[in-house]
């Protein structure tokens, strides 16, 4: 169906598709279904070791494309995902992020911020960047549209970008993979050495990959705030 909308100023034409059939569940399916999702869920855990094991190239891709199903202001998919598995590439990067977290720890970050971190174990030494076989560093794109003219401003880019990010993660949960969000700062290198344009603002590296046996997960990150704590009810 085309034709003006309602509210819209200038009566542009909007092309329409019926929207896509949901499955018929009862209040007691939906229930369950939501409640497994969480179960899956809450057991997944960042990892700071992981083994060189492979993983195919396709489970990464349709994770990606998994974060492009995302919402995003005007539609305008403000993001970039470059995935890397060249052992050349994981090794400047980890150079480079080893140095900017060196400085952070040697200064940069306030005594707050720390001791925040302290109970969680981390270093500036960061070898699962150079382990695992991927990584996928997201960029969110300040201009570009959907169109990709690079002439268009982008909207709402953070939060977009932010929920593309999540249902990466939640994919490769899902693949049976474990994670780890990366977010050196500053992050301009991750930029330069993916070859990406000005525009694009590195958010994270997505560390993805199999958990060395010997993996562990500080008593600290166990802790996640109740229900009560994280919503209300009006």
């Amino acid at each position: 169906m085309v034709g003006p909308q309602a509210g819209d100023p200038q009566g542009t034409a909007v092309s329409e598709t019926p929207f896509p059939r949901l499955p018929a569940f009862s209040d007691d399916e939906r229930v369950a279904r939501a409640r497994a999702a969480f179960d899956r869920l809450a057991n997944r855990r960042t990892c700071r070791a992981f083994t060189d094991a492979p993983v195919p190239r396709e489970v990464i891709e349709y994770a990606i494309r998994a974060a492009g199903t995302a919402p995003s202001g005007a539609n305008h998919q403000p993001w970039h995902f470059t995935a890397i598995s060249s052992p050349a590439i994981k090794r400047a990067i980890r150079e480079a992020a080893e140095a900017e977290e060196r400085e952070f720890y040697a200064g940069r970050a306030s005594d707050e911020w720390l001791e925040a971190l302290a109970p969680l174990g981390t270093d500036p030494d960061k070898p699962v960047l150079e382990t695992a076989p991927w990584l996928i560093v997201c960029f969110a794109q300040r201009k570009g549209g959907i169109a990709e003219d690079g002439a268009t401003g982008n909207y709402y880019v953070t939060e977009s970008v932010g929920i593309a990010c999540g249902l990466l993660l939640a994919t490769l949960h899902e693949a049976g993979l474990a994670t780890l969000t990366h977010t050196p700062s500053p992050m301009g290198f991750l930029r330069d050495i993916c070859g990406r344009p000005a525009h694009e603002k590195p958010l994270m590296i997505v560390v993805a990959g199999h958990p060395d046996p010997r993996a562990t997960v500080t008593d600290h990150a166990l802790r996640k705030k109740d229900i009560a704590v994280i919503a209300n009810w009006l």
